[in-house]
């Protein structure tokens, strides 16, 4: 399979990343190396001259200490010339930082969104079916958002104190070994002790993480179908259910908060005990003569700088915890391996397409199901009208989803013009294809928009021309912006008809060879359905056409009609022949023959 050229991890490397925050960010961090090395490089130098900035008051404060008021101050000057320079350094430090900052961290953001997006949308309609789609939406945000949130903290709460420190602790051990040591020992122990007590909180996180992820996903779903929670009167039942679902995600957050701020009590008790400790012990040393006045104030400052340092640390690496935890339950939720994947010698269709599809010895079985197809072998001829009719459960509706591959074929095979559809890219062998489905799927876009779906580049002209074939104009230009109209979501400003007619245009737009039609007209009114038949009428010359439909009336003028029974076929056969054989069809026609007419 072609990987897209924006991606920065291909498909097929992405999943191993489930579960495994740190080493998913790093991935993504790689990629932009000269935007990361500029940012922590430059934090890097900002925390160096702040660091330094307490050698340079020392160096100031001795100089001004030994030299007389009426002496030579050239020294002094040097000094203060050194300190202002090292201010401005450490100033311009933090905005060379933060102006590629603003840049090399959202295009992170956009290369995880985009190929998170682009993974999701890989995987097949069964992995949909068995999980929230707005919800795992939602989780694209979240990642996005949560890595960008991990990298500020790197950035500025986690490398600062820890540069800080680290420096600080150097500058202090050329003042006295012994003291230098202590703080080391101790500022070590702080952190250790903090960072282990943060990671004991962990769970506390995913339980809010996954907390917010269900409270963010049940919230889109109701919004999604809020025509159907007013049609059922649930609106109270549905916010007594919200209620109950923000006082979880309400109570885990709270759980995680509070935890946070019990390792801050922890952490501001014993600093203070350790800042008065090393405060005395330097007073100490200056009575005995063993430090200069300029080196006391620098000891403060930088016991100061390390344990609040340590602090500082300790609770940026709490937070960064918590939103790796919360990285890490959206990358297992969203990286799971695709269950339909390209094989790696996937090729496109060597065209031309002429539609010829042979179903060879085809088996197929549900996960924990009985097997639906068996043996089944059908010839569909190039340019033929082929009705699939039968009952629910036969296996029609499974035919017409293993020649799109919405699933694979578990033994035997499906071939298009003698090519294996397992052999040819997704994408390939959606060129082939052209559907019509009972349930049409439009999206929150304009009409233009959504007939231009068949064929992205096509230009206006074609488009006006395929709504003209499908009989769409006349409504279309009717509505209050005509082709710029909006649809609304899921098409619910068209009615049944029009989402039809609209499909059939995105089919004469794409001008596949192949035709599939699914229950195309099952759910229309007399009046529509007319309208629709028209429309497919014009469609299907020229094509090749497999159809599953429950009015046997839409498939009088197809070529040949496949009656099927428990998976296999029983009947095939021209319709007027079967109609004279005293057979399944011809049963079904008599059935519905006698419920129009008790209808009418």
């Amino acid at each position: 399979m072609e990987e897209d050229k924006t991606s920065v991890v291909p498909d097929r490397e992405l999943h191993v990343y489930a579960g495994r925050p740190v080493a998913f960010l790093l991935r993504y961090m790689r990629n932009r190396t000269v935007g990361h090395a500029m940012v922590f490089g430059s934090v890097g130098l900002a925390i160096g001259c702040a660091v330094l900035s307490s050698y340079a008051v020392r160096h100031l404060v001795d100089i001004m200490t030994a030299t007389a008021h009426d002496g030579p101050v050239a020294a002094v000057w040097q000094a203060v010339a050194v300190l202002a320079g090292l201010i401005a350094m450490d100033n311009l430090g933090w905005r060379i930082a933060g102006w590629f900052a603003s840049r090399t961290f959202i295009e992170m953001t956009g290369d995880i969104r985009r190929d998170l997006f682009r993974f999701l949308t890989g995987h097949s309609p069964a992995y949909f079916s068995e999980r929230m789609p707005t919800s795992l939406a939602a989780r694209i945000a979240t990642a996005g958002n949560v890595c960008f949130t991990i990298e500020n903290l790197l950035a500025w709460s986690v490398l600062p104190p820890a540069l800080n420190v680290l420096l600080s602790v150097t500058l202090m051990l050329s003042v006295s070994w012994l003291m230098g040591g202590v703080t080391v020992v101790l500022a070590a122990a702080l952190c250790l002790l903090m960072f282990r007590l943060a990671v004991r909180g962990r769970a506390l996180h995913g339980e809010y993480a996954a907390a917010a992820a269900g409270l963010e996903g049940e919230t889109l779903d109701v919004m999604g179908n809020i025509a159907l929670v007013r049609a059922f009167g649930m609106r109270t039942q549905e916010r007594q259910r919200f209620n109950t679902l923000a006082g979880r995600e309400m109570g885990e957050r709270l759980r995680s908060l509070r935890y946070m701020e019990k390792l801050r009590m922890v952490h501001a008790v014993l600093t203070a005990v350790l800042t008065a400790g090393l405060l005395i012990w330097a007073v100490l040393l200056w009575q005995r003569g063993e430090a200069s006045v300029g080196e006391v104030v620098m000891v403060i400052t930088l016991g100061f700088a390390i344990l609040h340092g340590t602090r500082d640390l300790a609770m940026a690496l709490v937070e960064t915890i918590q939103h790796n935890a919360r990285l890490s339950e959206v990358l297992s939720s969203l990286l799971v391996p695709h269950d339909m994947p390209d094989r790696d010698d996937a090729v496109p269709h060597p065209g031309p397409v002429r539609g010829d599809i042979v179903f060879e010895n085809v088996g197929f079985a549900y996960p924990g199901g009985a097997r639906v197809l068996d043996g089944f072998n059908l010839h569909i001829t190039a340019g033929s009208r082929v009705g699939l009719v039968g009952r629910s459960g036969s296996g029609k509706s499974t035919v017409l989803a293993l020649l799109q591959r919405l699933r694979f074929v578990q033994e035997g095979r499906i071939l298009i013009d003698g090519e294996d559809i397992r052999d040819l890219t997704d994408d390939g062998l959606r060129a082939c294809l052209s559907i019509v489905p009972q349930d049409v799927s439009l999206l929150h876009r304009t009409v233009m928009e959504n007939i231009r779906y068949g064929r992205p580049d096509a230009p206006d002209e074609a488009v006006y021309a395929a709504a003209m074939a499908a009989g769409c104009v006349e409504f279309i230009e009717a509505m209050p912006q005509g082709f710029q109209t909006l649809v609304g979501d899921r098409g619910v400003k068209l009615s049944g008809g029009q989402r039809q007619r609209i499909a059939i245009a995105r089919a004469f737009l794409r001008n596949a060879p192949i035709l599939v039609l699914d229950e195309a007209t099952s759910a229309l009114d007399t009046e529509s359905e007319a309208h629709v038949q028209k429309a497919l009428e014009r469609l299907m010359v020229g094509r090749t056409v497999i159809a599953v439909a429950h009015r046997l009336s839409t498939l009088q003028n197809f070529d040949r009609i496949v009656v099927m029974q428990d998976g296999r076929i029983v009947e095939d056969g021209a319709p007027g022949q079967l109609e004279q054989q005293n057979g399944p069809y011809r049963n079904f026609l008599n059935k519905q023959v006698t419920h129009t007419n008790d209808v009418a």
